[in-house]
């Protein structure tokens, strides 16, 4: 946002200089971003010409003697045909940087001639386009004088770098309302417009569109016999000033108020509008040309304005060259609207299309200012153009409900640690245009119309704040812990890091992939919600938020295969998404493998042939993963459970699932159903997990953090071998934690080493080995020891299974 510093004095009333000014805006949350305080144009000063003489060696070019009003003529080469005696313009001496041709001058030699200077034309000063001859000004012209500033190029340009919850401060009224709130100066007050009417608007207006909140109000005027031509010269040094090309004096007025007021604006030609205005939804294919000489295919999510010969305006956005003003219109339609923020910035970015109505429509402006708008814009276009008014005609505008927040002034000291008293709380909001009733420290506050971003208490305390004085706020040192070994982080972080170390320490490498992916993949893996589909996504194929890890780690996994590194171990620590609801957002730890990416170490090393190394990963890769996050993170693995079965996108044969207890499922892990692997565009030896980091109980709180000590046996282990024979569909976890539980004291360890199926067992039924580790602890335990622990074992895997001792 750029304003000039007289601009600025046009609403503000304030003996405050630039640095002044610059420095407060910042202070109040308006960061200046740049200043251009025209130096440069300073070393131009006003000079007449004494003598112009023809140069001796070239026939266009005149040499000029020019005082610049110390008394020492200088001498000046000069090729412009307007160049005599007598002229008074500006001139450039040695040194001198020339901002229109970007050039530094220095002492030349031009045909034999020395010239010590130029005689500048407008072009050459960034004042126009004009570069047929040099600047003629007036006799009376104070020659010495600066010229920058008989001739207003002196304004300082101030650019603010404002954030999108501040719409009031896109017009300099608001920046200065907010600077005289401050305490900066004082806000003018202007007359409001008084001009006469004659007749009424006779172009018909309807507002047709099934969402009323598209287009809330529309305000049109007829202005009949206007003279267009450029605007005033003070008009045009402002909108240069700020970047904007002067066009004719109706568009002027319409990029003035942009500015002036942040409010936007537009001009038809109404000769040039055929029957009325009709505010609709554009039709599909339906077709513009734009003031930017553009064509733009619309669609019914597109707000315009038509007439009978079709689409007129892209509302809130971009006018129709079609019925654009020249310098042929003579009635003139002068529109002021209210649009739909969102649909106005959905409409730009669709379309491709950045102006400065689009900049502040999408922000929200003023809805009780389209009316006043609407007569100020008028009140210029007589002033500036002539002619005569009909009565304004306004559809649609039902007025303002403002919004009233109860606002205890205690909040401010809550939430900023500034000792603000309720008064001076007070005097602040009713500075800022806020209505402010109650008594004590218990407000109620009615929040103006040009303020859409204030929806509640926090929203106040920020503009008390602001306007107090945040350099107030006094730096305090953090509050003391208590202890060094204080707790800062929650469960679920100290899992999240603790499962990245454990994966990492495992050869696998951290990944992040995008949270949506497309809604194909989203449905392979339990998603594919409506309440999960993004409503702006910003590519076709990532719609959904993903309901799984495994898809963008699978995909990715893929696409290192595809550039030669087909051996990959990746693994990821984020969110996966089972609902729009809090609770429906999960933190998963997930991980896949691929290739002979297995913890030994990937491809065909010697060296890890007996080591596992070499051979394409399988279900077992993913199950110690998955189990590894879990011992990491401080489970007790005793409690931990391992059964046949998951989710539809793992191998039915090849794949697990981890619970504690009957209810509490802790995650998953297999190889891939082809299914799926197909659908996804993978392929090669795969597998993977999830680990479900919130669905872990918490620990239980210790009375000491202190470590137990550590004991060791001093007996030697002792290992037993059992074979049993139990029906085929019995798993071997089950036996491995029947025997377990045989002495959970003497008992550390029980592993299978073999299963062995064929006809001498019979039908349906298999041989499970398993090997048993005891260690003693109090004593060297007996034959009489082991074999009533052996007893004990094969009575509970009976028990338990069904099974018998293999004989």
């Amino acid at each position: 946002m750029k304003f000039t510093l007289s601009w600025l004095k046009d609403h503000l009333e304030t003996n405050a200089t630039l640095d002044e000014i610059c420095e407060r805006l910042t202070a109040i949350g308006l960061e200046v971003e740049d200043v251009d305080d025209k130096a440069a144009y300073k070393p131009f000063v006003i000079a007449k010409v004494l003598s112009a003489e023809k140069h001796p060696s070239a026939d266009r070019l005149k040499v000029l003697m020019v005082d610049a009003g110390d008394g020492k003529p200088v001498q000046v080469v000069c090729g412009a045909p307007n160049a005599r005696a007598g002229l008074v313009g500006a001139l450039a001496r040695p040194g001198s940087y020339v901002p229109g041709i970007d050039v530094t001058l220095s002492v030349g030699n031009i045909r034999g001639v020395e010239s010590h200077g130029m005689m500048c034309s407008e072009k050459e000063l960034d004042m126009s386009d004009n570069h047929e001859g040099i600047i003629d000004l007036p006799v009376d012209a104070p020659v010495g004088s600066p010229f920058a500033s008989y001739a207003g190029l002196d304004d300082p340009v101030v650019e603010i770098n404002l954030t999108p919850n501040r719409p009031d401060c896109t017009s300099i009224y608001g920046i200065a309302r907010d600077l005289a709130a401050s305490g900066l100066g004082t806000l003018k007050q202007h007359a409001k417009p008084a001009f006469k009417t004659e007749g009424e608007t006779s172009v018909d207006l309807k507002i047709i569109l099934d969402d009323e909140r598209l287009c809330p109000g529309f305000g049109l005027r007829l202005v009949r016999g206007v003279k267009n031509g450029p605007s005033p010269v003070w008009m045009q040094q402002r909108l240069k000033a700020i970047g904007l090309r002067p066009i004719n004096a109706l568009v002027d007025i319409t990029n003035y108020m942009t500015f002036d007021q942040g409010r936007p604006m537009h001009v038809f030609d109404a000769a040039k509008v055929k029957g009325g205005l009709t505010v609709r939804r554009a039709l599909q294919g339906e077709t513009v040309l734009a003031l930017d000489q553009r064509e733009y295919t619309l669609t019914p999510n597109n707000v315009v304005i038509a007439d009978e010969n079709g689409v007129e305006s892209i509302g809130g956005v971009m006018g129709g060259e079609h019925s654009g003003c020249d310098e042929n219109t003579t009635n003139v339609l002068i529109e002021s609207a209210l649009w739909d923020p969102i649909n106005i910035a959905k409409t730009g970015r669709s379309l491709g299309i950045i102006t400065d109505a689009r900049y502040r429509f999408e922000r929200g402006v003023d809805p009780e200012y389209m009316v006043p708008g609407l007569e100020r814009t008028t009140e210029l276009v007589l002033q500036l153009c002539g002619g005569t008014a009909a009565e304004a005609k306004v559809v649609g505008y039902k007025g303002y409900q403002p919004k009233v927040i109860d606002f205890p002034t205690s909040e401010v000291k809550r939430l900023t640690g500034l000792d603000v008293s309720s008064e001076e709380s007070r005097e602040i909001l009713a500075r800022l245009g806020f209505g402010v009733k109650g008594e004590g420290s218990r407000l109620s506050v009615t929040v103006p119309s040009w303020r859409p971003d204030i929806d509640g208490k926090a929203d106040l305390v920020e503009e008390v704040m602001r306007i107090h004085g945040v350099d107030q706020i006094l730096p305090e040192p953090i509050d003391n812990l208590g202890s060094v070994n204080g707790r800062i982080l929650t469960t679920l972080q100290v899992r999240s890091r603790t499962a990245r170390r454990a994966l990492a320490a495992r050869g696998m490498l951290e990944a992040v992939t995008w949270s949506f992916i497309s809604e194909e993949h989203a449905r392979l893996f339990g998603g594919g919600a409506a309440s999960l589909k993004l409503a702006n996504p910003i590519a076709s194929d990532m719609s959904d938020m993903r309901p799984s890890l495994l898809p963008g780690l699978l995909t990715a996994a893929q696409r290192n295969a595809d550039k030669g590194y087909g051996d990959v171990a990746i693994f990821e620590v984020s969110g996966t998404y089972e609902s729009d609801a809090p609770e429906g957002q999960r933190r998963v730890a997930g991980g896949v493998r691929r290739g002979t990416a297995s913890i030994n170490g990937a491809g065909r090393l010697w060296s890890n042939a007996t080591k596992g190394g070499g051979k394409p990963v399988d279900v077992f890769d993913a199950k110690a993963d998955a189990l590894a996050v879990l011992e990491a993170c401080g489970l007790p693995m005793g409690n931990v459970q391992v059964e046949k079965g998951a989710p539809a996108w793992y191998h039915p044969g090849r794949s697990g699932t981890i619970k504690m207890g009957p209810k509490v499922v802790l995650g998953h892990f297999g190889e891939f159903h082809p299914k799926t692997l197909g659908a996804l565009d993978v392929s090669g030896a795969l597998c993977g997990f999830e680990v479900y980091l919130d669905a872990m109980p918490e620990p239980k709180k210790k009375a000491t953090r202190t470590k137990p000590p550590l004991e060791l046996s001093p007996f030697q282990v002792v290992k037993r071998d059992f074979a049993f024979v139990v029906d085929s569909t019995v798993e071997a976890g089950a036996i491995i934690k029947a025997a377990a539980s045989a002495d959970r004291k003497l008992i550390t360890g029980v592993n299978v080493f073999d299963i062995f199926e064929g006809a001498s067992l019979g039908e349906g039924r298999k041989s499970v080995a398993i090997e048993v580790l005891i260690q003693p602890v109090e004593r060297t335990l007996t034959d009489e020891d082991f074999e009533a622990l052996t007893a004990k074992i094969v009575g509970n895997v009976e028990k338990s299974t069904g099974g018998t001792l293999r004989a």
